[in-house]
């Protein structure tokens, strides 16, 4: 069999000063339609992951961020392919966040946060962020 392919993600834990974070619905036709998100996207090869999340939040939720921190990183296994995963805490930027894609966006109470709403790989770190909150 062959190896699996393996991709980078960046994403932005995007938190407002009432302790919301910024999460969109994943669109029809993707792995997991309908669950939630952080958005962001796939790191092309000539960028790092920071530089693919600020072109991807542009992309997809009309943001300039301004200040984003590394707030976790880790390898999961799908079974089709291995994501490498860069989540950034992201709370200063320009403008507000809407669907740019079509794709419905909400602010959600971080003690709200629910693992199961989200893809699989993203259970441990939605514990660590309501752990947080």
């Amino acid at each position: 069999m062959a190896d699996k392919p393996r991709v980078q993600v960046a994403a932005g834990i995007i938190r407002n000063a009432l302790g919301q974070i910024y999460l969109t619905e994943r669109l029809e036709g993707k792995d997991f339609a309908q669950a939630l998100e952080f958005p962001g996207g796939k790191v092309k090869n000539d960028e790092t992951p920071r530089q693919a999340l600020d072109r991807e939040l542009e992309e997809e939720i009309g943001i300039q961020v301004l200040k984003a921190e590394l707030f976790e990183q880790f390898v999961y296994d799908y079974p089709h392919k291995i994501i490498e995963f860069y989540f950034y805490l992201v709370d200063e930027w320009v403008n507000e966040p809407f669907g740019r894609e079509g794709q419905v966006g909400m602010w959600v109470n971080q003690q709200d946060l629910d693992a199961g709403s989200f893809p699989p790989a993203n259970y441990d770190l939605i514990q660590k962020l309501r752990q947080l909150a």
